[in-house]
């Protein structure tokens, strides 16, 4: 994980065929900032239509805010394999589009997410939305897309915090 310092912009993405989380959170050392979020809508019609304005949205997006790193929730097991294959394409498209900068990507479970935000695995999405707005001290609703994929985020920002921690201890005690 390149850790060259405790300032990061991360862009998280909550992925879907027809709806796609995105959230931008700026972290320095244990603070994080919220900057921006919003949720990806594509037009009906075919799936090939729906994932080229995935990308398009995303490269603007990615040239908007220039993410330093990007976290992606990781697609979880569907009972019905069509749907996992269109939330896999999606997901592929999401993660082509977000590292067009060359940004670095960071998978994490729905599980692992939920834990480093609410503190429980198990948490329900109110729950994980909730404690976004808490910890970014959001004023304004977020929809469910949006505060998962800042959730993501949060979560990476989280991780990288710890790991940065764990490196610097490391180096102290070899010193």
């Amino acid at each position: 994980m390149p850790l060259a310092g405790a300032r990061c912009r991360v862009l998280g993405l909550d992925p879907g065929s027809l709806r796609t989380g995105w959230g931008i959170v700026e972290c320095n050392g244990p603070d994080q900032r919220f900057v921006a979020a919003g949720v990806i809508r594509t037009p009906s019609g075919e799936l090939a239509g729906r994932l080229r304005h995935i990308h398009a949205t995303l490269l603007e997006l990615v040239e908007t805010h220039q993410p330093d790193e990007v976290a992606i929730e990781r697609v979880f097991m569907h009972r019905n394999p069509d749907s996992a294959l269109k939330l896999g394409q999606a997901r592929g498209v999401a993660m082509c589009a977000a590292t067009q900068r060359g940004a670095p990507v960071f998978e994490y479970t729905p599980q692992a997410v939920k834990l480093a935000v609410v503190g429980t695995g198990a948490a329900e999405k109110a729950q994980v939305a909730h404690m976004v707005r808490a910890v970014l001290k959001i004023e304004e609703a977020l929809g469910l897309d949006a505060s998962d994929a800042l959730a993501v985020g949060l979560c990476h920002a989280q991780t990288r915090r710890l790991n940065l921690l764990v490196s610097q201890a490391v180096k102290a005690v070899q010193a």
